[in-house]
């Protein structure tokens, strides 16, 4: 068997920037016998593996691989987010997200097919550089700390798709002449937590966009947080005692993790570093979220790339904001003023105020300003398609929100108001005395609104399968709280089980 490795030196080297086309094979230029024989050249190499996390061109469908799989697929299946068609059809798509919100996809949707891509290309990568490092001979000191890294990594991909799928093929390796069959559930989730505890006191203590110490005890806390929905058994008292091992701070802004510069922020654990000057991709949230005449609320000479006018805020959301809550400002909404004019900027094709409204008035023929936008992040002028900011995975926020949730499922409320207290007082806010799980569900709702949260936090409270806006209640076996194995997949790999249900 042809081994690439050195195509994947191509791009370790790149480490963050722009190389991501992974399509030409270059044996005639580096072979691995030549490169990766040295602490400093296998550290660059493993960069390769924290690239995959931006995704590429080939991971998404219609080239939206980050956003496709935090947003499309994860918050409009929640109660957070819709990709409404509008007037005119813009966004029907075959009515692929229509289906994402209903909950009544198959397995041929090509949106649910868009994280299983990303997360197994990542894996591969991971597979491929940990060979890497396997044949490097450097020695157990220097080498250590690398597969802690790689492995830690490889496990966040394998939490995805123990959270999206359930039971998925476990490959560890990158030398196989076979596809692997389907591992279940529990097995996956047993997986994971043994290559987070094995691995965890090897990482780093700070090393901002890579795996550290937190970063691994955080996923371990997300695993137990969540051990009730995925294996059955519940681990409160587990997922608080690694909370107890996470050292860190919250901004006193909740905004400064969302800024164009945001990897200044002491708050975040864990994020995708992107930059746009060096041509990275997948970072297209605020341009799938505005409509098509937003540049010129945010530049009078049109320096703003454009916008698709496709993901909005549910119904609904908004209004789960008191109005004192800093957070509200993660959603836009109401007349957007032209600054080259000082009025409403007009909408082209119906002459009306662009004006978003909160309400959408049908998923299947939304008006082009119904909906509040997601502007959680900074928009500056001269942003472009791409934008600069990184990506938020975990930050400190969700350590103490954990706590408090694990205290009140453990019978301790009053434990659990002083960790809700620093989140809500730094949102402008009060504290009830009384603290309870449905005060929890909503708390979650907002502080995390826009970050991947919902969806599993909708299935962990048991709303996943409520009715909601334009939405019936799910089937009574649940079988909606897994996604299909894709129909893509199951093709290529007859030792695949289809999810039951589907």
């Amino acid at each position: 068997m042809k081994l690439k490795l050195s195509l994947y030196f191509a791009a370790g080297i790149c480490l963050l920037n722009a190389c991501t086309d992974l399509s030409e094979e270059l044996y005639d230029r580096v072979q691995s016998s030549d490169y990766g024989k040295t602490p400093a050249e296998i550290e660059t190499i493993v960069g390769r593996a924290y690239s995959s996390l931006r995704g590429g061109a080939s991971d998404g469908v219609n080239f939206y691989p980050t956003g496709e799989f935090v947003f499309f697929v994860t918050s409009v299946s929640s109660d957070e987010c819709v990709i409404p068609t509008r007037v005119g059809g813009d966004w029907y798509d075959d009515g692929v997200y229509i289906d994402l919100h209903k909950h009544t996809w198959t397995a041929d949707n090509p949106k649910i097919w868009a994280p299983w891509k990303y997360c197994y290309n990542g894996i591969a990568a991971t597979n491929a550089i940990l060979y890497q490092v396997e044949q490097s001979g450097l020695d157990a000191a220097d080498s250590r700390p690398l597969f802690a890294e790689l492995k830690a990594l490889r496990a966040y991909y394998y939490y995805k798709l123990l959270d999206l799928y359930g039971n998925v093929p476990l490959d560890t390796t990158y030398v196989t002449n076979e596809a692997p069959g389907t591992s279940p559930r529990a097995e996956v989730y047993k997986f994971v937590e043994k290559e987070l505890l094995e691995n965890v006191d090897y990482l780093p203590e700070n090393a901002y966009g890579r795996f550290t110490k937190a970063a691994a005890n955080l996923l371990l806390a997300r695993l137990y947080l969540n051990s009730e929905v995925y294996i059955g058994q519940a681990r409160w008292e587990d997922c608080l005692t690694v909370c107890g091992k996470i050292s860190g701070q919250l901004e006193p802004d909740y905004f400064t993790s969302f800024k164009t510069d945001n990897q200044t922020s002491r708050e975040i654990i864990f994020a995708i570093p992107y930059d746009a000057t060096v041509g990275t991709v997948g970072n297209y949230l605020a341009s799938m979220t505005y409509h098509y005449e937003q540049m010129w609320a945010f530049s009078a000479t049109g320096n703003y790339q454009w916008c698709g006018n496709g993901i909005s805020a549910q119904p609904g959301l908004y209004s789960a904001f008191d109005e004192n809550d800093v957070r509200r400002n993660s959603l836009l909404i109401g007349p957007q003023i032209d600054l080259r004019t000082g009025s409403t900027i007009i909408m082209p094709a119906s002459g009306n105020p662009l004006d978003y409204t909160e309400e959408i008035s049908n998923i299947n023929e939304a008006l082009q300003n119904e909906g509040a936008r997601l502007s959680k992040y900074e928009d500056k002028e001269g942003d472009l398609w791409e934008r600069n900011y990184d990506m938020v995975l975990m930050r400190y926020a969700e350590v103490l929100m954990m706590q408090a949730e694990c205290n009140v499922r453990l019978g301790n409320p009053a434990a659990a108001r002083a960790f809700v207290e620093q989140i809500r007082s730094r949102a402008g806010l009060s504290t009830p005395e009384t603290i309870d799980l449905a005060f929890i569900d909503q708390e979650l709702r907002r502080e995390f609104v826009f970050e991947d949260h919902r969806r599993t936090d909708n299935i962990r409270f048991g709303t996943f399968f409520n009715a909601w806006w334009e939405k019936g209640a799910d089937p009574a076996d649940k079988h909606t709280g897994l996604f299909p194995i894709p129909q893509q997949e199951l093709n290529k790999n007859n030792k695949l089980t289809q999810n039951t249900g589907y």
